[in-house]
């Protein structure tokens, strides 16, 4: 192999060859080895491919880091995939310092989420079902991250999509899962939209540039963004169409406003998928797809400009709507979406490395807070609501030190992961003028909105934390018995069930008694009862919470010392991301302060209400709820709007469509010649008697009457005198 670079495909095909292993074989080797030893060795073979990408795409990042920064730009060819004509688009990766932070992120991070899936995912029945998605989910992502021309990209982005909509959908047979899959498959295909008229309108303006093609690799980023910048620069409204409708398929993945509302309800699906799909993957699509077209969002202000303003509008909505919520993983969620909004902040504004920088950390904590709570839920017999929690510290030390770790982070703590990169990204906005519409510097707006965003996020997340960990009260037993067991699984997201028998003609779905015969079987496991006692969970799954913890304490730390990430995220030749042209800091801001400041408001605002526990006025009598709470809980009536008008209204306008143009015109059209020649049928039937005197009959009257017809038709004419 001459190439070094060339081991790029070890890390693309390792875990696609998991996914086949998984697919082919998995099912056999459990049923062989029985399903202790059989889940086992498929556990291990899932997690392996996944940790060897990562320990290659370490050695390419070595091999990096040997070279010139302007030389930092390999692409690898494996054979030529399409031929058209002049069109000629090979199957090439590109080996680059954005690409493998990703990869880097992607397999690190999906490695330790596989390993807690071992053990989360123990007594599933569908065990090696499970690691065939979640293998593939990894392979397509690295396809998304490494390809190096647009049919590459989107393959990887489509494949991202269905891997999501199998993982959420996972538990299939509830139909609450599976709406929430096709909710997310729905959405992004909205998002896809944009993206794909994004992309075709760049190539149909690079085609019909006079710009001379060096390359017949048309597709390839090289040979794009080469021509990109003198074909755009004449026309800078055709580059704010381009970069908008590329930012809506960034949207749709990352879960900006406004089709946010499918990552919520993605909590459909386990809770390793939940942790994949918010830090190492799906989510951070988008913020990639930005960073890699950065050229063309930094030849249209204005589009920056909406990137920002969005960014910092769906930070905020977020983070407010997560003080409604009573689950815990929901609370994660929408702290997702919120924590996106400041990646896209930091975008809009040209501070591109500080978003990359924010989706690292944010991989480390965000993921360290998803496992966590799933150890909580795995503990307290799948129950989800934090109101029914409270001194857990005293019973999974583990999980609540490496948890901690986590909010601290995210809440911007000083000297933790989350502190470093919020702060890139404050600094970033509101220190440059990229980000100008109307001769308003809206990157400056989002800046400050940001720094609002960050005090909501330390308040929340210590609402999470208080509610769960800490108080004198053990909420859980305080509930009457028979209240336990009816709703000891109203909350478990692959539990939650509603009556629908009647909407099931085909029996696809479960129904009730299923549903019912299921409950008690999971009960048999799992009962949280007045007397349950919560246990630590094993280290298959605790381990990678203490990794994931040191990363979120020292990993900000270690990447912003010498500036060594923004650093290794200035390639050659992009202006934007060079940070002589924005630089991180308005010096004339104590922006540091102010960011310290805002954390530590929100952390005292969050102890000042939640030291004591459970608020009387957000107890399980929502009916005491404040109007803002309630309106925070159902999303402010945004997820409701948007199915009244997105899905009811669909469903009133197919009905009208079904009865007022199928039933009426066309049925009603069709229908009624079938009736009009069934008419004339019928009386030309009755002609048919079968007797031979009738036709004779008939036959006399016909002569008859012609013989009338042609002496009316001779006296006409004379011929008849």
């Amino acid at each position: 192999m001459d190439n070094p670079f060339s081991l790029i495909w070890y890390v693309l095909f390792l875990p696609l060859a998991g996914s086949l292993i998984q697919a082919l074989f998995g099912g056999a080797v459990v049923r062989r080895l029985g399903p202790a030893q059989g889940k086992r060795l498929m556990g291990t073979i899932a997690v392996l491919p996944v940790a060897a990408s990562f320990l290659i795409g370490v050695v390419l990042v070595q091999q990096l880091t040997t070279m010139p920064v302007q030389t930092r730009h390999e692409v690898v060819t494996l054979f030529d995939w399409i031929q058209l004509q002049s069109i000629s688009i090979p199957f090439e990766a590109l080996v680059d310092p954005l690409s493998m932070t990703m990869v880097l992120i992607i397999t690190g991070v999906g490695a330790l989420i596989h390993l807690y899936a071992t053990g989360y995912m123990g007594d599933d029945r569908d065990y090696t079902r499970f690691f065939t998605y979640l293998n593939l989910f990894i392979a397509f992502m690295l396809i998304l991250v490494l390809g190096n021309n647009l049919p590459l990209l989107f393959i990887g982005w489509e494949g991202v999509g269905l891997c999501s909509y199998l993982l959420i959908g996972f538990w299939y047979k509830d139909l609450n899962n599976a709406r929430a899959a096709n909710k997310a498959f729905i959405v992004n295909r909205i998002g896809d939209w944009g993206l794909m008229l994004g992309m075709f309108l760049l190539m149909v303006v690079l085609a019909g540039s006079k710009v001379s093609l060096q390359s017949n690799h048309y597709l390839s980023y090289e040979v794009i963004f080469a021509n990109a910048v003198n074909a755009l620069r004449a026309h800078p409204e055709l580059a704010t169409a381009i970069a908008l409708l590329l930012f809506v398929g960034a949207c749709g993945k990352s879960a900006q406003f406004p089709l946010y509302f499918w990552l919520p309800d993605a909590m459909a699906g386990p809770t390793p998928v939940s942790a994949l799909i918010h830090a190492a993957t799906m989510v951070t699509a988008g913020v990639y797809l930005l960073n890699r077209m950065h050229v063309l969002f930094e030849l249209s202000p204005v589009a920056s400009a909406v990137v920002a303003m969005v960014g910092a509008f769906t930070a905020v909505f977020a983070a407010l709507i997560a003080f409604g919520q009573t689950d815990i993983k929901k609370v994660l969620a929408y702290s997702t979406v919120s924590q996106l909004g400041f990646m896209f902040i930091a975008c809009g504004s040209g501070a591109y490395w500080a978003g990359m920088f924010h989706v690292t950390t944010h991989a480390f904590f965000k993921a360290l807070l998803f496992l966590g709570s799933g150890a909580v839920i795995y503990a307290m017999a799948h129950e989800q609501d934090m109101r029914r929690y409270g001194n857990l510290i005293k019973y999974l030390p583990i999980t609540a030190g490496t948890m901690i770790a986590g909010y601290l982070a995210i809440a911007g703590v000083p000297g933790l992961a989350g502190f470093y990169s919020k702060e890139a990204i404050l600094g970033g906005a509101l220190g440059n003028e990229h980000a100008i519409a109307g001769g308003v510097n809206l990157g400056a707006v989002a800046g400050w909105v940001g720094l609002f965003a960050a005090m909501l996020t330390a308040w929340y997340m210590t609402r999470l934390t208080m509610l769960t960990f800490f108080g004198k009260q053990e909420r859980w037993r305080e509930l009457p018995a028979e209240e336990h067991h009816e709703e000891a699984h109203a909350h478990d997201a692959h539990e939650a069930h509603e009556e629908h028998a009647h909407e099931d003609p085909h029996g696809f779905f479960f129904t009730d008694e299923e549903m019912a015969a299921r409950h008690e079987e999971h009960e048999h496991h799992h009962a949280l009862t007045g007397d349950h006692q919560p246990k630590e969970v094993p280290p298959s799954m605790w381990i990678p919470l203490v990794v994931l913890a040191v990363l979120s304490i020292g990993g900000g730390y270690v990447l912003h010392q010498h500036e060594l990430l923004q650093k290794w995220l200035y390639p050659s030749g992009l202006a934007v991301l060079d940070p002589a042209l924005v630089p991180g800091h308005p010096h004339a801001l104590p922006l540091m302060a102010l960011s310290i400041f805002a954390a530590g408001l929100g952390l005292a605002a969050g102890l000042f209400f939640y030291w004591k526990g459970l608020p009387a006025k957000e107890t399980y009598d929502e009916s005491k709820w404040s109007p803002f709470r309630k309106a925070a809980r159902d999303q402010f009536g945004y997820d409701g709007a948007l199915m009244d008008a997105g899905v009811n209204g669909g469903r009133d306008i197919g009905l009208a469509m079904w009865k007022g143009v199928d039933v009426a015109v066309i049925d009603g059209a069709v229908n009624g010649l079938a009736w009009t020649v069934g008419r004339i049928g019928d009386l030309v039937r009755r002609v048919q008697t079968g007797f031979v005197r009738s036709y004779a009959l008939m036959m006399l009257l016909g002569g008859v009457g012609l013989l009338l017809f042609l002496l009316m038709e001779l006296r006409k004419l004379g011929g008849a005198q």
